[in-house]
């Protein structure tokens, strides 16, 4: 395994986050509605970590460094992990497992359509996240991973709909997405400057 620090950095990083806000929960610190509290933090986890995950490749055409693109597939996949938490979350501490109430909820709530529809989105990307997947799509892989950018948009659409009331803290994701998406654009990508280039190091004569 390549990078084995990094990646097992990443996994605790990821995971332990979810762990603490149980235990959160547990301990009475997330106020009168401790489940509520756990169904916003992992959707924002979520959003946080596929802004992360789409970093890596500028930050690998800027270093250089491979360990970026190493650890890419397990950051998506985390993502995909806190978007089933945070379905879960809601399914438990919202609608209490009574599924007679989901209509009611998406008549009063349509942003959970476009929150289901990004989870759709995450599920297709971290099925075809493996190997096999690349190997049997081929040139047809890259393609359908762009699927990212529109999950993108349906996550800051679904955070958009629940927090009209503060903009700010949704304005910040949305600039970092919006920097993301415009460094995919292939003329600008080709022209990121490398901070780290491997020069011959010439002898000294002294």
């Amino acid at each position: 395994m390549r990078y084995p620090i990094w990646r097992i950095s990443v996994f605790i990083a990821a995971g332990i986050w979810p762990l603490f806000w149980l235990y959160e929960a547990w301990s009475s610190a997330l106020g009168p509605d401790p489940g509520k509290v756990l169904v916003d933090r992992l959707g924002l986890g979520t959003l946080i970590l596929l802004l992360i995950t789409l970093c890596m490749t500028p930050l690998q055409k800027l270093s250089g460094w491979a360990g970026w693109i190493a650890v890419r597939r397990q950051l998506g996949l985390w993502c995909f992990a806190y978007v089933v938490l945070h379905l879960a979350a809601y399914c438990v501490f919202v609608l209490g497992l009574d599924w007679s109430q989901l209509g009611v909820e998406l008549r009063k709530r349509p942003y959970i359509i476009v929150g289901a529809l990004g989870f759709l989105g995450l599920l297709v990307l971290a099925v075809t996240s493996n190997r096999y997947s690349q190997r049997r799509l081929g040139s047809r892989w890259k393609k359908l991973h762009r699927l990212v950018y529109g999950v993108l948009g349906l996550g800051l659409l679904h955070m958009l709909w629940i927090a009209r009331a503060d903009l700010k803290e949704w304005a910040i994701y949305a600039s970092i997405g919006a920097v993301l998406l415009m460094l995919r654009i292939p003329p600008v990508m080709r022209r990121l400057p490398r901070l780290i280039e491997k020069k011959p190091v010439s002898a000294t004569k002294v």
